[in-house]
Order: C-alpha cells, then structure tokens, then sequence
C-alpha cells in the first residue's frame, strides 16, 4: 500500500441515445472527507452511488464532482399546438381587428405561421424515457474516472514519498551531528554547572535542603539535551514506518511533525552552544518543509 496525495483531477465525456454528457472530478487537501456533488436529480440513485463509492475509495480530501446533461433534439417529442394558448391569442386578436376597425384602421392579415411563431402556442412534448439504463452506463464511467483520479493521486503520492524521506533522512543526520555536538559541549557544560552550583551553595544559607535539590537538578536539567536527541531519532523510526506502510497516514504524519518541531524547539532553548542553535534552527526550517509536504498526504 503506497503513499497517496490528496490533490487529483479527472473528467470525462460520453453519450448514449439522445443524451450526452460530460463528467468532472478533483480532490484538494482537506482535513478530513469533504464531498461536494453536482448531479441532476432526475437519475434516480446516481448520486448515492457515488457518494458511497467515494466514501468507501478515499480516506481524505475536498472532493468536488460535477455531472453536465443534454439533450439532442433527435430525442425530443413532437410539436404539437396548445389549443388553450392558440384560443386566447385567436380572440385577443379579434378584439384588436374590431377596434382597429370601428376607428378606420386597417391592419395586416394575420398568418398561421405569425400565430405559430408567438410564444405558448407551439409546443414540444417530452420523452419519458426510463433513465434506469442511462444511470448503469454513468454508473460504470464514474468508476472510471474515479480509477483515473485515484492513479493521479497515487502518483503524485509516490513523489511526495521521495520528498519526505530525503527530508527525513535530513532530519536524522542534523540529529547525529547534534548529539555530537552535545558531546563536544560537555566539558564546557561541566564547567558551567560547577559554576552554577557553586553560586547556589554560596546562597543556600537557611535554604530547605528539598529545595536545594530542586534547584540543583533543574540546573542539570536546563542543560541536557540528550531527550530530546533521543526522542527526535525515535519520530523519525515513526516516520520511516509509517511511509514504509503507506495507506491514509497524513494525520499520524502530521502529528509527528508538530512532535519534531517541539524537540527542535527545546533543543534550541537548551543548547547554550552557538553550533548547536544553528543545528536545531536547521532542524526547524527542514521540519517546516516536511509539514509542508506533509499536508498533501491522504
């Protein structure tokens, strides 16, 4: 199961009797399953089908998919007169013949083809067809198309699985060159510790021997980075697993870049060292680019 990108589009275009139509889908990033549909009403159990179909095919995405019917006038019905309309205008005309002529006014005789031509009279009937056969052909395109967008997903998953495991990779070495210059610190770290404690034996008359050790450990704690090392290399075996098993991963992936970003912010915060506040600010922007990247992943 590969890693899949929620940015796709697909479309399509078809036609079976009088009918023609053209079929449109795209996916952008979204939280969660967004589904935004566009299908006439008139073909009765479409929509639903593929409401389910998507529901059951992608995990995550703004959906939008838009289905445009007509009609050739092979496949409509025939002309026929509204004898209702035709009577109205018929006697709305003689009306207007009868004052034109008690006033002297002559007017232009009428044709049938005038009458015809107003609006009402003439009439095309509609086809009911049973729309239950156009429905199973629409059925089978959309699978189609959705097959399409899913495999442009899917592409666009498998670079973005490329992007972030050299990113990770990046992640992992920066960790590495921390830890060693953690370890090139720690004499100096011992020095400003005896330092530290010093200061604080120097100002511990009549402090509670808890409180000194308090202060004392928070001391060593402010200037350890080794968790944080730790935990940043832990993320990312989580990262490498989870690209390695594919499927909907976004959110974990997500959650593990906010994760990354915590530790090179502490590690930041505690370096003390010039080089190492260049590694961890290093680590922070390679992080935002993952985050980044990572928002595109199903």
């Amino acid at each position: 199961m590969g890693v899949n990108s929620m940015t796709g589009f697909a479309s399509a275009q078809g036609g079976q009797g009088a009918h023609s139509w053209s079929w449109e889908i795209r996916s952008v990033n979204a939280k969660g399953l967004d589904l935004r549909l566009r299908i006439p009403d008139w073909l009765e159990g479409l929509e639903p089908f593929v409401r389910a179909t998507l529901s059951k095919s992608l995990a995550r995405g703004n959906v939008s998919v838009s289905l445009r019917m007509s009609r050739s006038e092979e496949g409509a019905g025939p002309l026929s007169v509204n004898e209702g309309v035709l009577a109205s205008v018929l006697q709305a005309l003689a009306q207007a013949e009868s004052a034109a002529q008690s006033m002297g006014v002559d007017l232009k005789p009428s044709s049938a083809a005038d009458l015809l031509a107003l609006r009402g009279v003439l009439e095309q009937a509609a086809v009911q067809d049973d729309p239950a056969p156009l429905v199973a052909t629409l059925k089978g395109e959309f699978l189609t198309i959705l097959a399409d967008l899913s495999a442009m997903r899917a592409a666009e998953g498998e670079e973005l699985l490329k992007v972030l495991s050299r990113q990770t990779g990046a992640v992992e070495q920066l960790s590495l060159t921390a830890t060693q210059l953690a370890e090139a610190r720690k004499p100096h770290m011992a020095e400003v510790l005896r330092a530290n404690l010093q200061r604080v034996l120097q100002n511990s008359d009549g402090i509670d021997p808890d409180r000194l050790a308090q202060e004392l450990a928070l001391i060593a704690v402010k200037s350890d980075v080794t968790e944080e090392i730790d935990r940043l290399g832990a993320h990312v075996r989580a990262v490498r697993d989870l690209l390695e098993a594919g499927g909907p991963i976004g959110r974990k992936l997500d959650f593990l870049m906010q994760e990354f970003n915590r530790e090179a912010n502490t590690l930041c915060s505690k370096s003390q060292s010039s080089d190492l506040t260049a590694v961890g600010l290093e680590l922070k922007a390679v992080i935002d680019q993952m985050r980044e990247q990572v928002q595109n992943v199903e």
